[in-house]
């Protein structure tokens, strides 16, 4: 159970963590980045599955080593990746234009954009928990999105998660990036809790 007037601190986390995450890939890329988060939504994991799809995608988790604890997995497919990527590295190296593999300059690229967006998610969340959250490493997938929420959270049947729907917008195009976010709740409420409104 949440106060109501607390709600809004959804919003706030969504767009403190949008905008942190902006702020780095700016100064990283030198490009003029926004990311705006469209929608929020509360899903069960079982539908989120269902939600993700099959679809080979690109995914960066990490592990929240302190509360909320959980997960947060960022989704993209791999055209949007290699777009990021060749903005980031600009002329400095090679790139392909293939989308089923990608150059070692572009997987380290796309590391570096997944522990920027990471951090400066978690950052974000941070601020307006007034916590700190130590996170893990990221964690690079590239397969079915399906399979990698079963191996964050198997099937927590009873829980749901946050799913912010956003898009970063970088190098005169527009970038989706879904955001799927499985903390613990009762631990993110007690933390939303403690906080004046």
């Amino acid at each position: 159970m949440i106060d109501i007037r607390k709600l809004g601190l959804f919003n706030k986390m969504a767009k403190e963590g949008g905008n942190t995450v902006a702020n780095h890939l700016s100064q990283m890329t030198g490009m003029e980045t926004e990311m705006e988060i469209t929608k929020i939504n509360f899903i069960d994991i079982p539908d989120i599955k269902t939600h993700i799809g099959d679809e080979r995608q690109i995914g960066i988790s990490i592990r929240m080593l302190e509360p909320p604890h959980g997960y947060i997995l960022f989704l993209f497919n791999a055209e949007n990746a290699k777009k990021l990527a060749s903005g980031m590295i600009g002329d400095m190296g090679e790139t392909s234009d293939a989308t089923d593999g990608f150059t070692d300059m572009e997987r380290s690229a796309i590391q570096e954009i997944g522990n920027i967006m990471t951090s400066g998610f978690i950052d974000g969340w941070a601020n307006v928990l007034e916590t700190t959250i130590d996170i893990s490493t990221p964690n690079f997938t590239f397969g079915p999105g399906s399979g990698m929420v079963d191996e964050l959270v198997g099937d927590r049947e009873t829980d749901m998660a946050l799913m912010f729907d956003s898009r970063v917008h970088a190098l005169e195009s527009d970038i989706n990036v879904k955001v799927y976010t499985f903390p613990e709740l009762d631990e993110l409420v007690e933390l939303m809790q403690e906080i004046e409104v």
